[in-house]
């Protein structure tokens, strides 16, 4: 188990912010759920219809913040793997060296003929099976970005057709919600702060360093070194 924990300490580390921010982020929304009810129900001159903290866990309030973020964290990743694919920084540690842009060769990558013994076993195929596998991790990201922001979707149209109802004000369509101004604002603020920190660490990567780790180049390393990790 020690040396288990260690092997895997980083997406350890990462898995428990993430549980604890959770149970966190829904404590304060259970808090903040029942707040606007009773100010609601104040208003209306009605007794508010407050939720305990395990039904709260499955109201669109809850689901809709939390797929939110979701979905834009796999989008991030998602174009990052793309883009850098064929896209250059010169002198980031998040752009593959100048010259190295494209799929590279099979000799490079190490599949078909070039496989090691120790290679996957999809690495050694040929046809749709090599391909699924030489794209698996774009795919499997896109993927849930594509289920979280559908998720996002319906939670997001649930809480809003909720709001409304409260307000005697007519429900909408799916479709209806998905092209709304109020659905769009609430993705499009957390698109533009994915992009801008990608973008943002891909520039500070080439002048700025961080010693000993691999995000970071080398601190003597020169600002035109691309692709170089400490």
């Amino acid at each position: 188990m020690p040396r288990f924990v260690k092997q895997s300490s980083l997406s350890l580390f990462f898995l428990a912010l993430m549980l604890v921010s959770v149970v966190f982020q829904a404590i304060v929304g259970h808090d903040l759920y029942n707040d606007e009810e009773a100010s609601h129900a104040e208003l209306a001159g009605e007794e508010p219809q407050l939720v305990s903290f395990g039904r709260y866990l499955f109201t669109s309030h809850f689901g809709q913040a939390l797929m939110e973020n979701w979905q834009s964290e796999y989008l991030q990743f998602s174009l990052l793997i793309l883009a850098t694919v064929w896209l250059l920084q010169r002198g980031s540690t998040e752009s593959k060296e100048i010259g190295k842009e494209g799929a590279e060769s099979e000799q490079q990558q190490m599949i078909g003929g070039y496989a090691q013994q120790n290679s996957p076993s999809w690495a050694k195929v040929r046809g749709f099976r090599l391909w699924l596998y030489s794209n698996s991790l774009v795919l499997v990201m896109g993927l849930i970005f594509f289920l979280s922001w559908f998720a996002q979707s319906v939670t997001g149209w649930s809480d809003f057709n909720a709001v409304a109802a409260a307000h005697n004000e007519a429900s909408v369509s799916w479709l209806g919600y998905v092209g709304s101004s109020s659905f769009w604002f609430d993705t499009l603020q957390n698109w533009q702060s994915e992009f801008l920190a990608v973008g943002s660490m891909a520039v500070f990567s080439i002048y700025l360093r961080q010693r000993g780790s691999p995000e970071s180049k080398p601190v003597g390393a020169p600002h035109t070194a691309t692709g170089v990790e400490g």
